[in-house]
């Protein structure tokens, strides 16, 4: 049974950090590249540059250090197809322990917080569209991945397993289809997983 979305949900967003300007000299060529990109992406140049910028931050600058290499999606479509229930068992298996040592490298420690917020960073550095919102305590997390059904069965393992190993006893409710994973928690309305750095 779907469990409808209700129209008055809050959005979880981080808190606005404060702003300074800098200045940086750079190749005619490169600028003239990130202003037709920004022109094609109908945003400001400072709002691109901050995007690639928070990319890095976040994610490149540690992917070469924790072994992860870019994959085509049609590879991972491909592969998917070829899944079974045990094959995505033994994965999740052999990445697991990856993840916490993923998290811990990149965020300085191993908690929920800290998972869910390497996990969202994970999934804006490969493109594929994730949304964290609060329905009062109720937490939603939706993966747009867009490989094929096999693919959601896994995403729903990993989150369960991820979610499982911190909160044993919480409720978790999946809605799933080939291209779509949803989850919902009650995390309570408190919960944010960027104030681990507070």
């Amino acid at each position: 049974m779907k469990e409808k979305l209700v129209s008055n949900r809050q959005t979880h967003n981080q808190k606005k950090e404060p702003t300074r300007s800098i200045t940086y000299r750079l190749p005619e060529k490169l600028v003239n590249e990130l202003e037709t990109e920004a022109t094609m992406k109908s945003i400001s140049q400072n709002v691109l540059v901050k995007q690639i910028l928070e990319k890095y931050v976040q994610w490149d600058r540690f992917s070469n250090k924790v072994g992860m290499i870019p994959v085509p999606k049609g590879i991972l479509e491909s592969l998917g197809s070829e899944l079974d229930g045990k094959d995505i068992d033994e994965i999740i298996t052999l990445i697991f322990p990856m993840i916490k040592d993923t998290v811990m490298f990149i965020k300085g420690g191993y908690d929920l917080k800290r998972c869910i917020e390497t996990l969202e960073d994970y999934m804006r550095a490969s493109g594929m569209n994730s949304d964290h919102r609060v329905e009062g305590d109720r937490h939603i997390f939706l993966i747009q991945h867009e490989l094929g059904m096999k693919w959601s069965v896994f995403t729903e393992q990993l989150l369960t397993q991820v979610f499982r190993s911190f909160l044993p006893d919480k409720e978790l409710k999946f809605q799933t289809t080939d291209s779509t994973v949803i989850l919902t928690i009650r995390l309570g309305s408190d919960f944010d997983e960027h104030d681990y750095h507070d």
